[in-house]
Order: structure tokens, then sequence, then C-alpha cells
């Protein structure tokens, strides 16, 4: 489901749950832009219990884990 909506993944290195959410947007067939939380007291403020959050950049929307490929793909369209 190639999508040419930009998306962003925030996350952490070594974050097991990243590492599935990466396998989920793979499988849907889409890519984000990966983004450390760990590189910004901001963001590691704002989505630090929170990671992974997929957050589209046209609408702002952010799709938080868990989620699948279904709750993806609705989350794209």
């Amino acid at each position: 489901m190639p999508t040419s909506v930009k998306l962003i993944l925030y996350g952490t290195t070594f974050c097991h749950l990243c590492e599935q959410a990466e396998a989920v947007l793979q499988a849907v067939g889409v890519e984000a832009e990966h983004i450390d939380i760990a590189e910004d007291d901001g963001l590691l403020e704002q989505y630090g219990v929170r990671i992974p959050v997929v957050k589209r950049e046209d609408t702002g929307e952010e799709l938080g884990w868990p989620f699948n490929d279904l709750t993806l793909k609705k989350f794209l369209k």
C-alpha cells in the first residue's frame, strides 16, 4: 500500500517495540522518517512513554503503539 503521505516514526535506538512498528510499516509497504526522541528533550518529554508513534506530516495526526497492519492502513486513508 504505497502512499504519498509523509510519515515520521518517533522512537529510540534499541527499542524493541519500535522495531516491531517498523516491521508493520514494511509489511504495509510504507516508509517513515525515523526520529530518535532521545536526542531532543522536548520530544523526549512529549513521546517518552508513548513510543513508538507514527505521525502524518500532512494532518499532524498520530497513531500510537500498539498498532497492526489493519489499523495502520486505516490511519493512512
